[in-house]
């Protein structure tokens, strides 16, 4: 029987048909494609403004320079994350602040967050962990008590809302997706930061592409003087070609279906384990659409430990992942911050429990079913 994977791109013929068009367009980097992916995207979100970026990280990295995070600055970062969270920080010769989660939630704790305060924090980076979006007017609350720039994480919210508040539109000076392969959409490789600022909008466009003043498709295409452009910044190298953003605008189109999908699977998984020793993941309450990106649960008082559990699922065939090793137990910013798990307890007591579950849109009826099984067999056999 075949394995089931913990992650599987839900991506099919039409996809393939629009890469195909793409390429065979004659244009394949930066260009009209993009710009149309870039429109419905923010659209869809509400935005006024979406810039389409090879990652999440560089989308990141091009919304903290262009809200002015730089040398010698603080940025809240919470350490439940993946390290792109923070590394986009030190690009910039500024400094992530680690703080803990909510023990519910594992999302950054605001409580906690003040308390990390000084006179040097100009930012704050909040992570939508496994797609269940915090409270955007306590985000904006807590950021404009303390002249804070925030630039939401939503690698794993799209599509996910909060008190009628898209995640993507809103009061944040950005917000960052990601499109890697295991996300909710996918464009193999890609990011899109939206944000409503026109300023902020018009530089990262810039510092996407070198720092130069013309986009490629304007100076490829207008009549007349089509080599001129200049440079008004050292820019970096982060534009989205055409046949990644063809791939978006299919997956853009079956976004909700697929949304609704990873929720009803949610839903199974919530049903067949609450009477397993399990701490399950945090479901969206009234007013809140969960993206689904992760079924993330904690052993509770389980008969075997997390290691000795994926083990037991992967005999069955069942792949499982572990989302996150905490920023402060990594050897780079443990050592570099001289940090300590102890004063992370709610982060660090959750690694040693957290286990991801498949939840890909492209599972089958069938592959639910032997996840289930796999899990119940696991923490009853044992």
């Amino acid at each position: 029987m075949e394995a089931i994977p913990f992650a599987r791109p839900d991506v099919g013929a039409a996809e393939a048909a629009a890469v195909s068009d793409a390429i065979l367009s004659g244009w394949v980097t930066t260009g009209k494609i993009s710009a149309e992916f870039e429109q419905a995207f923010a659209e869809r979100v509400g935005a006024k403004h979406a810039v389409a970026v090879n990652s999440a990280t560089a989308g990141l990295h091009l919304a903290l320079e262009a809200a002015g995070i730089g040398p010698g600055d603080e940025v809240l970062v919470p350490t439940w994350t993946f390290t792109a969270s923070a590394e986009v920080v030190r690009y910039l010769g500024a400094d992530p602040v680690l703080v803990d989660v909510d023990p519910e939630t594992l999302a950054l704790d605001l409580t906690l967050a003040e308390k990390k305060l000084s006179d040097r924090t100009r930012g704050v980076i909040p992570v939508h962990f496994a797609g269940l979006p915090m409270d955007p007017h306590a985000l904006s609350a807590f950021a404009t008590a303390h002249d804070l720039a925030v630039i939401e994480d939503a690698a794993h919210a799209f599509p996910a809302s909060h008190s009628g508040s898209t995640v993507g539109a809103g009061p944040s000076a950005a917000t960052v997706f990601s499109f890697y392969a295991t996300k909710t959409m996918t464009t193999g490789e890609g990011g899109m930061v939206t944000t409503d600022d026109e300023d902020l909008a018009r530089r990262v466009r810039v510092m996407r592409l070198h720092g130069i003043d013309r986009d490629v498709l304007d100076r490829y295409t207008r009549v007349g003087a089509s080599w001129q452009y200049d440079v008004v910044a050292p820019g970096f190298k982060y534009n989205m070609t055409d046949i990644a953003a063809a791939m978006g605008l299919v997956q853009l189109g079956r976004a909700e279906s697929m949304r609704q999908r990873r929720a009803d699977i949610a839903d199974r998984y919530h049903e067949a384990f609450a009477d397993l020793p399990l701490q399950l993941p945090a479901v969206a309450g009234e007013g809140v659409q969960h993206s689904w990106h992760l079924y993330s649960a904690r052993l509770r008082d389980a008969p075997l430990d997390r290691d000795a559990f994926i083990m037991r699922m992967q005999e069955q065939g069942v792949a499982c992942s572990v989302h996150f090793i905490p920023l402060h137990q990594l050897k780079y910013w443990r050592e570099r911050y001289d940090l300590r798990a102890e004063d992370f307890p709610v982060a660090s007591d959750a690694f040693t429990r957290v286990v991801s579950l498949p939840i890909s849109s492209a599972l089958t009826d069938d592959q639910v079913d032997r996840v289930i099984a796999a899990v119940r067999t696991t923490l009853k056999a044992s």
